[in-house]
């Protein structure tokens, strides 16, 4: 049986890494050096849409690969957390 590529899954595999990198990071940035709730709102809203993207890309990643996207998506909630509170 063969499963159905989605329409987010084509999209991203269309995308241009060096440009999804550097949209990422200058968001990271911004997320966290915005101060106090604002910031701490945003680092969530990465941390939500990393959530997006490991449960759209979970069947095909490794064991290994999959622990270390459930780390960082803590480590980001963690971080947003903290600055809200």
């Amino acid at each position: 049986m063969q499963r159905t590529q989605s329409p987010i899954a084509a999209r991203l595999a269309r995308a241009n890494p060096t440009t999804v990198f550097l949209v990422t990071l200058v968001l990271v940035l911004v997320a966290f050096f915005t101060p106090g709730v604002v910031g701490g709102l945003l680092t969530l809203l990465l941390a939500a849409g990393l959530a997006a993207l490991l449960t759209t890309t979970w069947t095909v990643q490794t064991p290994g690969t999959r622990v270390i996207r459930l780390v960082m998506l803590t480590l980001l909630v963690a971080a947003g957390l903290a600055k809200v509170l």
